[in-house]
């Protein structure tokens, strides 16, 4: 790690706003500078614009998801957003790992500790375990990402909340079509149709595939999505939303992790094990949502939602012959899942007002439900390895939460404004055990988890160009069903005995507007976490947690965005991190370990969280002619595991990309080049936290390519 880094992250920022400042006050402004457009954000479930909500808020718009991106993982475009660390696993059978300001770093797949919704339906489960390959990200509007405090109005696992929304159908229909390709046999195609009629009536679909030997050995990957929004407004009053998605994964190969050695021998390698069990996954999963909305009078609406779906999971581990052997408790290498979730979210809006001050209340109740059915098998059949086997493990597991919230945002002068917010959730669980064999017992049983979270930002507008403000607020976090699933010592049944942890958050801020050099945001803060999950034993393939004592998150963010000559944009982002164990506790850190053995001293820093990232950008995008962009990232070397015994080295990368849009009368024809990592540095773009194996690091690709055409025509 490089320990100057931090001051010098810190003296830049300060610079560049300092020289912000004195452009404004000292030398007049620039003719060729644009200021930004304002921003309206709906994360805090009340419409504002982004500079009059005390919490920090980045938007990306869909022009930036698509301009030069392979439209493959979200990833791709959440790098200008401070607190947040997307990670590309080159890994499609364990998803995208993302954290907010430390929250979900842990996660060994999906995506956990961050609330997840698109287009208003969650992609998160009741549990707190989400994933969001269901984003078709060719028909993305906007991505909104909310930090900090104001996230637990969001209930279970929200340090962070990530919202996509689709685009809606409007205007003359339009088709798209478009390819893109690049190094490792990267290949995605896809098609998209919108439009919208005079009677209220809109569409947008599209629908995308692909495909990708892998930058490492043994991940090929195959993987179809597609997306339908239909919105119909009968009168000014009424609007109805039918979202429906589907995913299909029919191939995507686990190339595991590699430990110390392998990584420096051959980065592109995989353990010997991923081959004899050919660790993999299939997923299908498809999704239906309906969202109601009335405007009742002209202070009142109300908005009701209802959604289901179904996800299908196989996925083939490389647990040991011997180990399934080993004990009729042992519920094999094969784990078959079949998921079905619906909900339902009735929300009323009042605008009111409060003397002669404008006075906005939400309040709403969420329902979820989880019905999971979880089998375990041999993955061998006599001499035969990465075939499914005998059943090992049977069991059904449901999760419900019933959540209710009230939020309010009130002006009460005219510089002045206050958000109040209260949520109350119930998390629980209920698992029934339908594999009962000989010394293997009923392990039937029942958790229940709930908390009342609350939350208040006051913020004052110095003047229309300088805010300031400070939240602060509780939250917490469950485990989740994959935490839950075994115990220590070999035993068999859920871990009934997780707590949840819970954390408080308080945050200070600034959000300027610069004259002639467009935004800046700053903020600071600090999360204190009680229980905090932890890993407890790694045995038989299988990793059990516990509940640590305290943690804390401490940190700085920082981001500018200025526009120039109408299309030239830079961007800034960065984040400096503090994350620790402030109590100590036993964990294992080599297998087999059927109990705790090694303490872990407070002040040990939480694995997997980066002390330091900054980003930057620098964007020529007009809507016809040429393109181009640069790109640079920072990130300071990660710990692996709990006795911070071994790490992830630091890295900086770099990126460019050129293109070209051609319009045709009714045609729109988009090419573009653009390559990543251009100096070829070696790296390891994710962590696996604690891995019992020692197989921490999933290598990132040296240098790559990627082109891209697409044509737009409009009817």
């Amino acid at each position: 790690m490089n320990p100057t880094f931090p001051a010098r992250l810190v003296a830049a920022f300060c610079t560049t706003t300092s020289l912000a400042w004195a452009a404004e006050g000292d030398a007049p402004r620039s003719p060729a500078a644009a200021q930004l457009a304002p921003v309206v954000v709906t994360a805090t479930r009340i419409e504002a614009l982004a500079a009059d909500v005390p919490a920090s808020i980045t938007r990306i718009d869909g022009d930036d998801v698509r301009n030069a991106h392979a439209l493959v993982n979200i990833s791709e475009s959440l790098g200008a957003v401070p607190g947040l660390l997307a990670r590309d696993r080159q890994n499609y059978a364990q998803d995208v790992q993302i954290s907010v300001r430390g929250f979900g770093a842990r996660s060994t797949f999906g995506i956990r500790g961050v609330r997840l919704y698109v287009d208003g339906i969650p992609a998160t489960l009741p549990d707190g375990q989400g994933q969001i390959t269901n984003v078709e990200l060719g028909s993305v509007e906007r991505i909104e990402v909310l930090r900090g405090p104001f996230s637990a109005l969001y209930g279970n696992s929200s340090g962070g909340v990530i919202q996509v929304f689709t685009a809606e159908g409007r205007g003359a229909p339009t088709l798209g079509f478009g390819v893109s390709g690049g190094s490792d046999g990267a290949l995605r195609y896809g098609v998209q149709a919108s439009g919208g009629t005079d009677g209220g009536f809109g569409y947008n679909l599209s629908a995308s595939r692909f495909q990708t030997d892998g930058y490492r050995d043994h991940s090929e990957t195959e993987r179809t999505l597609g997306n339908a929004k239909l919105t119909f407004r009968p009168d000014a009053d009424n609007k109805w939303t039918l979202i429906a998605n589907s995913v299909a994964l029919p191939k995507a190969q686990d190339p595991l992790g590699l430990n110390r050695a392998q990584y420096e021998a051959n980065p592109r390698g995989v353990d010997p094990s991923a081959l004899a069990f050919d660790t993999r996954k299939t997923v299908n999963q498809t999704q239906l949502g309906v969202i109601y909305e009335r405007r009742v009078d002209a202070a009142n609406s109300l908005q009701a939602m209802v959604y289901g779906g179904h996800r299908g999971t196989e996925q083939y581990q490389s647990i040991p012959v011997a180990t399934q052997q080993s004990s009729p408790r042992q519920p094999g290498g094969v784990i078959l899942l079949g998921r079905d979730y619906e909900g339902t979210d009735l929300r009323w809006t009042s605008k009111l007002q409060l003397g002669a001050t404008p006075l906005t209340l939400v309040g709403g109740v969420a329902y979820d439900v989880l019905a999971e059915h979880r089998q375990g098998y041999q993955n061998f059949i006599g001499s035969t390895l990465g075939v499914r086997g005998a059943l090992r493990r049977d069991e059904g597991n449901d999760v419900s939460s019933f959540d209710q919230y009230l939020q309010a945002a009130w002006q009460f002068a005219p510089q002045w404004s206050l958000n109040l917010g209260v949520r109350h959730s119930r998390v629980s669980f209920t698992s029934t055990d339908a594999y009962i064999v000989g010394t293997n017992p009923d392990d039937s049983g029942r958790a229940a988890y709930s908390a009342t979270l609350p939350v208040a930002g006051l913020m004052f507008a110095v003047n229309d160009n300088l805010h300031l403000y400070a939240t602060a607020g509780r939250g917490f976090e469950t485990p989740t069903l994959n935490e839950l699933a075994y115990r220590s010592g070999g035993q068999t049944g859920l871990n009934f005995g997780l707590e949840s942890s819970t954390s408080t958050s308080v945050e200070v801020g600034v959000k300027a507007r610069l004259d002639g050099w467009g935004e800046a945001t700053l903020a600071a803060f600090r999360t204190d976490t009680a229980h905090e999950i932890v890993t407890q034993t790694n045995l038989g393939g299988r990793t059990t947690y516990q509940n640590a004592g305290a943690t804390r998150r401490t940190g700085v963010e920082a981001s500018w965005t200025a526009t120039w000559f109408e299309n030239l944009r830079a961007q800034v982002a960065a984040t400096l991190l503090n994350a620790t164990y402030r109590d100590g506790f036993l964990t294992c850190t080599a297998v087999p370990c059927a109990a705790a053995n090694v303490q872990i001293p407070g002040g040990n820093r939480i694995p997997g969280i980066a002390r330091g990232s900054l980003f930057a950008a620098l964007n020529w995008a007009p809507p016809a002619g040429w393109r181009a962009g640069i790109e640079a990232r920072y990130v300071t070397g990660v710990f692996v595991n709990d006795a911070n015994s071994d790490i992830a080295p630091r890295y900086a990368i770099a990126s460019a990309s050129v293109g070209y849009v051609l319009p045709l009368g009714r045609w729109e024809l988009n090419g573009f080049v653009r390559g990543d990592n251009l100096f070829d540095r070696r790296y390891a773009g994710s962590v696996i936290v604690n891995e019992g194996n020692a197989r921490f690091f999933e290598p990132a690709p040296g240098r790559t390519w990627l082109a891209g055409l697409s044509a737009t025509v409009k009817f």
